[in-house]
């Protein structure tokens, strides 16, 4: 039984986690936390964007903040997301990890200690090699990891360094993420 999705996205990222998450229905209840690569002074336009064009309810990750299923949460710009023992975040502002702050190998490190098996990891594109060792550690746990098909990546660099590191159960192009997750979604119902 899954209760968490984490996905790491950098160059590209915008887009592809907009259609990944499109096809999702409003009545999604694991939920995601998203690590996308921004500049620290960015607005995070990205909320207000993904809540326009998606079924799901978007927002930025709080501090102490508990992670209630059927929302998707994303990384503040200039903030590291972690997730505590009792299922809330915290953030920090930590050296950057993999020339980033947030960094997806903290998340899925945080996650993967949090939810062992239960957890679900995506990788889509990116131009850096950050999210693959975090991806190791998911799958270590138990976990299920999936990358993004490096051909249909905007930079394929993220996707093939997380396949060499971690070595994915899936390898799907965008659309077919979304099938595989509204298909978990519909067996553990």
């Amino acid at each position: 039984m899954y209760k968490a999705i984490v996905i790491g996205a950098s160059a590209g990222g915008l887009y592809a986690i907009r259609d990944l998450l499109k096809p999702l229905p409003a009545e999604f209840n694991i939920p995601i936390i998203i690590v996308q690569h921004l500049s620290p002074h960015s607005d995070n336009y990205m909320i207000e964007f993904l809540n326009k064009t998606t079924n799901l309810k978007v927002k930025e990750v709080d501090e102490k903040e508990k992670i209630k299923s059927g929302q998707v949460y994303i990384a503040p710009p200039n903030y590291h997301v972690l997730i505590e023992d009792n299922e809330t975040f915290s953030l920090s502002a930590d050296e950057k990890v993999n020339y980033s702050r947030p960094s997806i190998d903290v998340l899925f490190y945080s996650a993967a200690d949090v939810y062992k098996k239960n957890l679900i990891g995506i990788v889509l594109t990116g131009a850096n090699d950050d999210g693959a060792r975090g991806l190791f550690e998911i799958r270590k746990s138990g976990g299920l990891g999936i990358v993004q098909t490096p051909a249909t990546a905007e930079a394929s660099q993220m996707p093939n360094a997380a396949i060499l590191e971690a070595n994915p159960d899936h390898i799907l192009n965008i659309s077919d993420i979304s099938k595989l997750l509204k298909q978990i979604i519909k067996e553990q119902n």
